[in-house]
């Protein structure tokens, strides 16, 4: 799937990257815990979060994050923008929820991140 899809499918705005909107991606993480995202995220991975902060730009400029969807409508400060252009992020908004956003976008073929479980764990 590339971000043009994704905008369409989340009926989302474009906040910024425009110019990348056929750049692919392989699969989404939704999470407002940036230790999460880097602990089980990789790149050309989309990150769903609700969280306007710097901490997330720094945690997609970390995992060469390819596109930022901001749920509920959320937009981020010109600041958080301007800085999320020169990383070379699409940043989108989305008026759904996270929860249905992630439905949408698995509804439409992205997958999650796939977890790998330690050996020394049991499986719930």
């Amino acid at each position: 799937m590339n971000i043009a899809d994704m905008v369409n499918v989340l009926n989302a705005r474009i906040l910024c990257g425009e110019d990348r909107l056929e750049t692919k991606v392989y699969t989404a993480c939704c999470s407002d815990l940036m230790s999460d995202v880097l602990a089980f995220v990789n790149e050309k991975t989309v990150l769903i979060t609700g969280l306007t902060n710097p901490h997330v730009l720094r945690t997609a400029d970390m995992l060469d994050l390819k596109c930022l969807v901001y749920a509920r409508g959320k937009v981020p400060g010109d600041e958080i923008l301007e800085q999320a252009e020169e990383q070379g992020l699409v940043v989108i908004t989305t008026k759904e929820t996270a929860f249905t956003a992630c439905g949408l976008l698995y509804e439409a073929g992205l997958r999650g991140v796939p977890i790998e479980w330690p050996e020394s764990e049991a499986r719930p």
